[in-house]
């Protein structure tokens, strides 16, 4: 199911090209495909399935940054000469170097990612400054309140986005302009340090995101033909998933709220807003390298209208 981990349109080599030992497989998932289309219902289930590993396969660095956060916290030895949050910074730079060896991600995503890395480990900075929130165990590899290994929670989003819309051969109609999405995301950064100081300006952020996206729709192909969903509906679907990650994040004890200083409970579904206003930062970082495309009359399965794109950059 992952031959189109690189589309020849996107100017990369197949799945098979890259890795020799996948052409089995790949054989067999297409003589799968060709069975399931065989009739409506198994074809239904088929792209359902297909929708899941597709999904799952974008989200290969967060699931594994989620899992090595579960696994350290219940069985990192308390004495062991490398710090927890030291040992995650050495294993999520040698995910990262692995997914560029392996070609699934490329040098120009990396760098994408590296700037929401930065971008969120500046936040990360003020943010323990006031006390938004604790890492609570020591670490030798940090600066001030934030050990280095946090920016790569960041760094999981923008893999994330980079994947899934190559991976589902992303297509829009209505798709703002990218010099819109600049200025807000712009906006969106600078309130979350100025909200400390009595200047919040959420809900107007909020307001301006709903004017952006709601027009636009997002055509992703799972299968055979690309389907559709509102892109504004889709970005909400991510930033929920975010929360629930979070969730495990505090769970863990990875990073804590003051809230949960004395057990945990479940991270305010408030901060759902917070990660929402954080993925249109990504999202507009990994549109600058991944030039929406327009989506072509009659390719989607419902057909849209053919509304034309208002990409002006």
């Amino acid at each position: 199911m992952h031959n189109d981990e690189f589309s020849s349109a996107a100017g990369h080599d197949s799945a098979a090209a890259i890795w020799a030992l996948l052409r089995p497989f790949i054989a067999a998932e297409a003589q799968l495909a060709a069975r399931a289309a065989r009739t409506p219902w198994t074809a239904f289930l088929y792209e359902f399935l297909r929708f899941g590993v597709k999904q799952a396969w974008a989200c290969l660095f967060g699931g594994i940054a989620v899992a090595l956060m579960l696994l350290t916290w219940r069985f990192y030895l308390a004495n062991a000469p490398l710090a927890r949050y030291d040992f995650l910074l050495l294993c999520m730079l040698g995910v990262q170097a692995a997914l560029l060896a392996a070609r699934l991600e490329t040098w120009e995503e990396a760098k994408i990612i590296l700037i929401y890395h930065l971008v969120g480990t500046a936040m990360e900075l003020f943010k323990t400054a006031t006390g938004s929130w604790i890492y609570p165990e020591p670490s030798l590899i940090r600066l001030g309140g934030v050990p280095l290994f946090s920016g790569f929670m960041y760094s999981c989003i923008g893999s994330y986005l980079c994947r899934v819309w190559r991976l589902f051969d992303f297509r829009f109609t209505g798709h703002p302009s990218r010099r819109w999405l600049i200025g807000l995301s712009a906006a969106i950064y600078l309130n979350f340090f100025t909200d400390h100081y009595g200047l919040d300006l959420r809900l107007v952020l909020f307001g301006c995101a709903a004017l952006l996206f709601a027009p636009a729709t997002v055509h992703f192909k799972v299968w055979r033909v690309h389907r559709s969903m509102p892109l504004l509906l889709g970005l909400i679907l991510v930033s929920l998933f975010i929360w629930l990650s979070e969730n495990i994040g505090t769970l863990s004890r990875t990073w804590i709220y003051p809230a949960q200083a004395h057990g945990w409970a479940m991270v305010s579904p408030a901060k759902l807003g917070s990660w929402f206003l954080l993925l249109i930062i990504s999202y507009t970082l990994v549109s600058l390298i991944n030039r929406p495309r327009a989506m072509e009359a009659g390719r989607a399965a419902a057909p849209p209208s053919a509304e034309p794109d208002r990409e002006a950059a």
